[in-house]
């Protein structure tokens, strides 16, 4: 089946060539790969004519006016998808919690604990969407999409990250976390072990999931003297562990064989992480003093990080 090409002024020259030496249409179409029809109509069109360039404007008529395309044009930037996750809440929200960390330095940072939760599949969840955008816009919030995923073949780990130090990573069996759960999963085996290596100075960063803000995990804090600070919901780029996770998936993928069922995930999720070099995990975390001064530049949206 013959291709559809743009046939530029050069082209044309040569196809009317051919037909005047005495190829027939369809042969010089086979030749060309282009379409009998295409042949046809410029073989028509130069004996016409006599030129064999294209006529300035051919083509099908313009369907919509200038005030329309300029319309399309401002739809499009204004919702380059059908919906808009970080909401105007979210960036006030983002906003007023760097503001108020604005003045912390590395020193405060590297008193942190910063814990998250991910989820890690069998299958690859790296699916890239692609859009159209200007140069130099990549993190402008119409340029965003964020994703929760939860494959069905996957599993769910807990773990925590600060200057000089890790937890282990804990798998959370049948992954679900409850708040029971995460009172002896989370917090007495693992965050109370940093509380009392760090001293009064210790801060224990996690996120506003339903489970986590239950008077019972709130009162275990307190009766272990834990200082809990809450991050913004949907603020990725303010929690540092979410690169340690995307730098765990890409080791675990990497592996020279990769895990084919949840027990093998679970192995190799374990030994790439304790492989992890812990100036990877100090980077980030002193990464937080220029990620709180970036976010306040474009009012709590995204940030490069």
């Amino acid at each position: 089946m013959s291709s559809r090409h743009h046939i530029d002024d050069f082209m044309r020259g040569r196809i009317i060539g051919k037909i005047e030496e005495g190829r027939k249409i369809t042969d010089v179409s086979r030749e060309f790969d282009i379409a009998h029809s295409v042949v046809s109509r410029l073989w028509k069109s130069f004996k016409t004519t006599g030129m064999c360039s294209r006529r300035h404007g051919g083509g099908r008529v313009k369907s919509t006016t200038p005030a329309e395309d300029r319309y399309i044009v401002l739809s499009a930037k204004k919702n380059r998808r059908t919906t808009a996750q970080q909401t105007r809440q979210h960036r006030t929200a983002c906003l007023q919690w760097c503001r108020e960390h604005h003045n912390w330095t590395e020193q405060d940072w590297a008193c942190v604990l910063f814990s998250d939760e991910s989820r890690f599949s069998l299958s690859s969840d790296c699916r890239r969407q692609l859009i159209w955008r200007e140069s130099g816009t990549a993190y402008r919030p119409e340029n965003i999409q964020e994703k929760d995923r939860y494959p069905t073949r996957s599993i769910m780990v807990w773990a925590g990250i600060m200057m000089n130090g890790r937890t282990r990573l804990h798998v959370v069996v049948n992954g679900t976390m409850t708040g029971q759960r995460y009172i002896d999963e989370v917090l007495l085996p693992h965050v109370r072990l940093f509380r009392g290596a760090v001293g009064d100075k210790f801060v224990f960063m996690d996120d506003n999931a339903t489970c986590l803000r239950t008077l019972a995990v709130q009162g275990s804090l307190d009766s272990e003297g834990i200082q809990r600070l809450v991050r913004p919901a949907r603020s990725p780029d303010l929690n540092p562990i979410e690169n340690v996770w995307d730098a765990l998936g890409r080791q675990v993928a990497g592996r020279n064989y990769p895990p084919t069922n949840k027990n093998t995930l679970i192995r190799a999720l374990t030994e790439e992480w304790d492989k992890l070099p812990q100036q990877l995990l100090d980077n980030v975390v002193q990464s937080m003093v220029r990620r709180v001064e970036c976010c306040i530049t474009p009012h709590g949206g995204h940030i490069p990080y």
